[in-house]
């Protein structure tokens, strides 16, 4: 099974090497990094540390970038696809054990929980108003899927390539709520998703949306669970929360 590391780049150079020392060797195939075009050098490092390196030629957002990645990997032939965030916030180390959950047919999606308890992530540097807010959504999530997730909110994440040929991933939004998107969409197809400890790493260099941007995260949120929950109950049918269909056409 072919398992290829993504990275969604944007002014990573000061961490980017970090990261990928830590990938341990063997465990992934290839390691495909998108530059969201960058300000600084991360694509010239990617390329120099002999990387697979994609370069927009204008900033298409988190979840444009994102787009990207896995369309890249899919083409590439992956089986399991791991995103890893290039700057430094989650620990690379723990790759081998969430590709091994989808390996093995355990999981469809794998998440890194930062949040196994309140004191680790304070610790970690997670800011009180973030972590507040992760506490009240996951919650929420938890409860209007069913699922039982430490962290809905989490930027490590490892997929299985039957996950990315099932749902609408294509059709979310290019912002930060394309993560929320694509695991609702993955609880709506009813895939197994399970998550695994991760510390959490809050420094200077590590990226992070600012307080407004963490609210308007927060609303756009609110506002696709309440499109989540009519549609599981049969009310109404949202194009973006069904499966794909089952054609080579589809990823095109």
């Amino acid at each position: 099974m072919k398992t290829i590391a993504v990275l969604p780049a944007y002014n990573a150079e000061k961490t980017l090497e970090k990261t990928v020392f830590d990938i341990p060797l063997g465990s992934v195939d290839e390691i495909i990094l998108v530059d969201d075009c960058s300000k600084d050098g991360t694509a010239a490092l990617s390329k120099k540390l002999g990387l697979t390196t994609i370069v927009h030629e204008k900033n298409k957002g988190y979840g444009g970038n994102q787009k990207t990645c896995y369309l890249e990997a899919l083409k590439r032939g992956a089986d399991v696809v791991i995103m890893i965030h290039p700057d430094y916030q989650y620990d690379a180390r723990l790759a081998p054990i969430m590709i091994s959950l989808i390996k093995n047919g355990i999981c469809d999606v794998v998440l890194g929980n930062r949040i196994r308890t309140r004191w680790e992530a304070l610790e970690g540097g997670m800011p009180l108003y973030k972590y507040v807010f992760n506490r009240f959504l996951t919650i929420l999530e938890n409860t209007c899927t069913g699922q039982n997730l430490g962290e809905w909110h989490s930027g490590l994440r490892a997929y299985s390539r039957k996950c990315l040929e099932t749902i609408r991933w294509q059709d979310n939004s290019d912002d930060f709520v394309f993560d929320q998107e694509f695991l609702l969409q993955a609880a709506a197809c009813h895939l197994k998703i399970g998550d695994i400890p991760v510390a959490a790493r809050y420094f200077p260099e590590a990226s992070s949306i600012n307080f407004k941007r963490s609210v308007i995260y927060g609303l756009s949120t609110l506002k696709i669970i309440s499109q989540y929950i009519p549609h599981r109950l049969g009310l109404v049918h949202f194009k973006w929360l069904s499966p794909q269909p089952k054609s080579p056409e589809a990823l095109r």
